[in-house]
């Protein structure tokens, strides 16, 4: 899905992560921007964009989006990949290049997504020709992300999101629905699980998790942001935290 959003006063831009791009790049919270249009079609939005800007008064952006968009020329040698962009710029491109390929002889295909652009901007290093250039090691990517033999089960869980949001996307609950509305809905699923729980049945209680999983899933892309994001940023909060058992409930030390 691609974002058309509007920051009063500064710009209209085309993106596919609103939380990415407008609220950890740019610095505006939900609130002090609004989506303007949501689309599935690059065309159309890419068009739109610039037909907005023009209306709202702003500068235009001297390409479509769709041109920018799988437009980054990636350069291929055996032990690296090089990225045509500096570091501080990296993930940015890499976000509006989800879904971009290249062929690697050794290692067959690879493909920029939500996952693995985290570990690509963590481990990308300055290219010592170019400081315009970056890169990354070709068989640490692939060991860490398209291995099989390492990682099914990585692959695995990040598929079933991606699944959840396929479904959800067919359904028009992204078209149509709102954050309200999934959140309600997670209150019910709650109160079943509730339910569940006193009534001691294991596969309702696993019915009941699995259908909150999907509900926070949604919820969370209405939102403009991913779960995996969201797990992310919850596990690196507690990650560190130390504290003890009371009562049955870990408490933090303060």
């Amino acid at each position: 899905m691609y974002y058309l959003y509007h920051i009063p006063g500064k710009k209209i831009g085309v993106t596919r992560n609103l939380n990415n791009r407008v609220t950890l790049m740019q610095g505006y919270k939900e609130g002090e921007y609004e989506v303007l249009e949501q689309s599935e079609d690059i065309d159309y939005i890419s068009d739109r964009e610039i037909e907005l800007q023009q209306s709202y008064g702003y500068k235009k952006d001297r390409k479509l989006y769709k041109n920018l968009f799988n437009k980054m020329k990636i350069n291929v040698t055996e032990q690296t990949t090089t990225f045509p962009v500096p570091l501080d710029k990296l993930k940015g491109r890499l976000m509006d290049n989800i879904g971009l390929t290249w062929k690697h002889e050794e290692f067959g295909q690879f493909e920029i997504t939500k996952q693995n652009i985290p570990w690509i901007t963590a481990n990308a290093k300055t290219s010592m020709y170019n400081n315009n250039r970056c890169y990354i090691y070709n068989k640490a990517f692939y060991e860490a992300y398209f291995n099989p033999t390492h990682n099914p089960d990585v692959q695995k869980h990040e598929d079933r999101f991606d699944l959840i949001r396929d479904w959800a996307a067919v359904r028009g609950i992204y078209e149509k629905g709102n954050t309200i509305v999934q959140y309600t809905k997670l209150q019910e699923e709650a109160g079943e699980l509730a339910k569940a729980l006193l009534n001691n049945d294991h596969d309702e209680i696993n019915d009941a998790i699995g259908d909150m999983v999907v509900v926070l899933t949604n919820l969370a892309h209405l939102h403009g942001t991913e779960i995996e994001d969201c797990i992310d940023a919850a596990y690196n909060e507690i990650a560190g935290r130390t504290g003890k058992m009371i009562n049955g409930t870990f408490v933090k030390d303060e």
